[in-house]
């Protein structure tokens, strides 16, 4: 079994799902009959919160994918906004991408709705759509880079929390990896499929940290007053401004939280970094015998904070697994990196949840109630309630940049806390 289909450490259902999505069947599967519609979760930040689009063109770098090419990106900055001026909350997805991530879930790997299950049109974000900046001093800066082969429209319950909490949250799609990245006009680009081996991966995640530290460099031209944006569309007031680049942050789920590892060991721009469940490695070694293939994060560690939060899953023979640094039998790479950690350091555990708790799955699948079966529900987001999983998810997140960009102790890392009953500290 391929590494990038086995017990989701990286790979998961939704990727695998996604990948096929990718490629737009021919064959349409049945259309539910009746729609469900999405809430996104109230935000528990003191910050309302807006977002905008950028297209961004690296013209010094040919695209890894596609050579022909300069390397094209679009990222979401999602951002504390103004409390004086209102505007349209975002769409949770566009058109293009619902149709991407409807077939995904259609998928018999994942829930196995009928087409159409989700009324995505209906369905909107908590942040608003190009409302002026909040006032006041610059805010920290945070890059969040998702799963492999998933588009970053499929994580905003942990993003535009983030910023309601007074971080500018900058989330990028990796054109030609993710299943679909929808560039200005509805232009869709698919991802390039590709065999499943680790040179495939440590191209993907050569790319990753290369699109990471251009974007840095993006963002440093916004803080002085230019517009990157390819179309030269405007960019929200006061967005320049809003941004500390003296204070950076990145995190990722899977795939994403070895990008934001790996890159931190090649920027020292990026001060304190976070790891949702994903190996440091592009070939982890599980199942037994598979190719071990550690990245330099794992073998060098850090001088700088770095959080590990795992979670639960079972192996083939329907026995569980915790992902922690102290089963190296499952992924040696966490093992290597606590190993070699020079900085500040935790491993969490958020027991009872799956790899997909830490996507907005964790919201969306509840809210489908009948349409997905308990079997399918607990693989996809385990047995967890599903408001802890997200509270925790959001508290930890928030307290770790608060005291690694900020300065400001919450206390929720001095050991394990009864608001959190799911945390459980390994080290």
């Amino acid at each position: 079994m391929s590494s990038r289909r086995t017990l989701a450490v990286r790979g998961s259902a939704l990727i695998a799902g996604l990948a096929l999505a990718s490629g737009l069947t021919a064959t349409a599967p049945a259309v539910a009959a009746e729609r469900a519609e999405l809430t996104a979760p109230a935000l528990t930040g003191q910050y309302d919160v807006g977002t905008t689009d950028l297209h961004l063109v690296d013209r010094s770098r040919p695209d890894p994918w596609k050579p022909e090419r300069r390397r094209e990106l679009m990222v979401t900055v999602t951002y504390p906004a103004d409390r004086s001026v209102t505007g349209p909350r975002a769409p949770w997805l566009t058109p293009g991408m619902s149709a991407v991530i409807d077939q995904a879930l259609a998928g018999k790997g994942l829930l196995d709705l009928p087409a159409g299950s989700i009324d995505w049109a209906s369905a909107k974000r908590r942040a608003r759509t190009g409302v002026p900046a909040a006032p006041g001093a610059p805010k920290p800066v945070t890059l969040f880079s998702p799963g492999f082969g998933a588009p970053r429209e499929t994580y905003t319950a942990i993003i535009d929390d983030l910023a309601s909490r007074g971080y500018v949250v900058v989330s990028l799609s990796h054109t030609y990896e993710s299943a679909a990245v929808e560039f200005p006009g509805g232009r869709l680009e698919l991802a390039v499929p590709g065999d499943d081996h680790p040179a495939l991966e440590k191209k993907a995640l050569d790319a990753r940290v290369a699109d990471s530290r251009f974007v840095l460099d993006q963002l440093t031209k916004i803080a002085r007053g230019e517009n990157p944006d390819a179309n030269k569309r405007p960019l929200p007031r006061g967005l320049g401004r809003s941004l500390d680049l003296t204070r950076v942050g990145a995190y990722g789920h899977s795939y994403g939280g070895f990008t934001a590892g790996e890159t931190m060991v090649h920027d020292r721009r990026i001060d304190a970094g976070i790891n949702l469940d994903g190996a440091l490695a592009t070939a982890f070694g599980y199942p037994p015998g598979t190719p071990y293939v550690p990245g330099e994060v794992a073998k060098r560690g850090l001088s700088r904070p770095f959080l590990l939060m795992g979670a639960e899953g079972v192996d083939q023979n329907g026995e569980p697994l915790k992902h922690t640094h102290r089963h190296p039998e499952f992924d040696r790479s966490w093992a290597d990196f606590w190993a070699r950690q020079r900085g500040w350091k935790r491993d969490l555990l958020l027991r009872g949840a799956r790899h997909l708790s830490y996507s907005d799955l964790q919201v969306i699948v509840p809210q489908l109630g009948a349409r997905v079966t308990p079997e399918r529900r607990e693989a996809a987001i385990g047995a967890i309630d599903p408001r802890r999983s997200l509270a925790a998810q959001r508290d930890y997140l928030g307290a770790f940049f608060d005291l690694h960009l900020r300065g400001r102790d919450r206390h929720l890392f001095d050991g394990e806390s009864p608001r959190h009953p799911n945390i459980d500290f390994i080290d």
